[in-house]
């Protein structure tokens, strides 16, 4: 059973709606990271299914978000299968992110009672999204996809919880073009940590973003 419910999860990323999408294979490097991304405001991280020893970092994550970072909710994302959804529920992921949608991950979730966000590009999948108890939406690839698409979305599906990812640049423009379009939720990857070497500006930027993006959804 997650510490949050999908419920629970939604509230979180409607008042923090930038999700940073990261992996490294380096533990201690991308304990930092999340560290930086804490201070910077943000409350919800993907950390990614991409490497060997994601398994092992990811364990390693929970536990420092546990002792250091209490109110982070920490998922792990690019999950295709039950077997990995049922592991890293098993080791502490608060919620499951999938580029794709598949039923068994959206029942072994249901089952676990782990907030599930599957990837979807067309207005069929987005729907059957729903059908099968997603929390969030995740739209992907947002480059391919554009806001043009949210916008055509919201007409018949206004209420669906979306997270775009893919394509949405860390800057005020990027974001206000995407709220603006329907999104609720934002997820960024390696546009947000083109400065990570650099603390303490890679903790302005998030602060800065944060702020802007809680102004549009609020407005």
């Amino acid at each position: 059973m997650s510490r949050f419910s999908a419920d629970q999860l939604l509230e979180t990323v409607l008042r923090y709606p930038v999700v940073p999408v990261f992996f490294h294979a380096d533990a201690a490097y991308a304990k930092r990271i999340l560290e930086v991304c804490y201070a910077g405001g943000l409350r919800v991280f993907e950390f990614t299914n991409r490497g060997t020893n994601a398994f092992e970092v990811f364990t390693e994550l929970v536990a420092h978000v546990q002792a250091n970072c209490p109110d982070m909710v920490l998922g792990i994302g690019t999950v295709y299968t039950a077997e990995d959804a049922e592991r890293f529920i098993e080791a502490g992921a608060d919620f499951v992110v999938q580029p794709c949608l598949t039923e068994e991950v959206a029942s072994v979730c249901r089952r676990r009672g782990t907030p599930w966000l599957p990837g979807t590009m067309t207005v069929s999948e987005v729907y059957h999204a729903t059908r099968l108890g997603a929390a969030v939406v995740k739209i992907f690839p947002g480059n391919v996809l554009g806001p043009g698409f949210i916008k055509s979305l919201r007409g018949p599906m206004p209420t669906v919880p979306l997270m775009v990812t893919g394509g949405v640049e860390p800057t005020e423009e990027s974001l206000r073009e995407w709220f603006d379009a329907g999104v609720n939720v934002v997820g960024m990857g390696s546009q947000l940590f083109k400065n990570a070497d650099e603390p303490e500006a890679l903790q302005q930027l998030i602060a800065r973003l944060l702020a802007f993006t809680q102004s549009a959804v609020s407005s």
